[in-house]
């Protein structure tokens, strides 16, 4: 672990008003990690995972010869930062980075998952039939100058499934006319949203970033993608790519924390002000000098944190 510079000058920014018990540090690049180093800050930072991790930790960690996983070196680089004697600092996730190259199941198990609905309405005989499903992340896709409510509206939006696409009716015995529609079920506590900004354009025969203003609020609604529903969220994490193509450029993540938003951009951390979150909506025109743009968003349920 090796101090830095900007551990002091975060110290100094914040003051009196320092979080009592709470720790702000980077993460070492350890070269093209920096995407999972800002996925590591936004993890951190939802509350009630990094309670479960602690408490995992805690309860496995007399534990004769424990198997390593991705969750027990998690657990231990959660336990790392926040026992850390200094306030701020620079920690090095290297078994963590070296373990992610093995995903595995039990991490899964340990996130704040929902319930998706995927239903079939049959247009000849009305029978819906419907699928649930866990997940753990909405991936959407974006336009340009929208929002994050247009692009959900979106993806809970009715599709006709005609032509070659028909749907087989198990009442009917028989390939039909049907209208398909995704809603969530159960919203899940903590709501992560991808947005699709790397698109494949066959014209061009590889992969493009898209730099669509996207806005997302600091609170949500999910009114378009549920029936009856009054689910209101709060941002708490970004996700930012840095860069004008899909193949390079850099990952730093915003950070709510007590009231006050930090850039975590690997080993600096630094305070910026709840205004800056809006500079990484995008640009409202195909070919600007901002090539900052918010690409996961993290919203925490309101009530969910303490």
């Amino acid at each position: 672990m090796v101090m830095g510079a900007t551990g002091s000058k975060l110290e100094k920014a914040l003051g009196d008003q320092f979080p009592e018990g709470e720790r702000y540090f980077g993460l070492e690049n350890f070269g093209n990690t920096c995407y999972c180093n800002s996925v590591l800050q936004a993890l951190y930072f939802c509350i009630p995972f990094r309670e479960q991790l602690l408490e995992y930790y805690v309860n496995n960690k007399n534990m004769a010869d424990p198997d390593e996983n991705l969750l027990t070196c998690l657990a231990d680089l959660f336990t790392q930062i926040s026992s850390q004697k200094k306030k701020t600092g620079v920690i090095a996730p290297k078994r963590f980075v070296q373990r992610v190259k093995k995903q595995n199941e039990l991490f899964r198990s340990y996130m704040h998952q929902g319930i998706l609905t995927n239903e079939t309405r049959c247009l000849r005989c009305e029978t819906v039939t419907a699928r649930d499903e866990a997940f753990f992340d909405l991936s959407v896709d974006i336009e340009q100058n929208t929002s994050i409510t247009s692009c959900l509206k979106n993806f809970s939006s009715t599709e006709t499934l005609n032509a070659e696409d028909k749907f087989f009716c198990d009442k009917c015995c028989s390939l039909q006319e049907a209208q398909k529609r995704m809603k969530i079920k159960k919203p899940p506590n903590i709501l992560v949203i991808h947005l699709k900004r790397f698109k494949y354009i066959e014209q061009l025969g590889r992969y493009k970033k898209l730099s669509y203003r996207v806005v997302f609020p600091l609170e949500l609604k999910l009114t378009n993608t549920m029936d009856n529903s009054d689910s209101e969220y709060s941002l708490f994490a970004v996700v930012v790519h840095v860069g004008s193509g899909p193949n390079h450029g850099h990952y730093v993540s915003l950070i709510k924390s007590h009231n006050h938003w930090l850039q975590f951009d690997d080993e600096n951390v630094e305070m910026v002000d709840e205004s800056n979150v809006q500079t990484f909506f995008g640009s409202a025109q195909e070919y600007s000098s901002n090539t900052d743009h918010g690409y996961i968003l993290f919203y925490e349920s309101i009530g969910g944190r303490s």
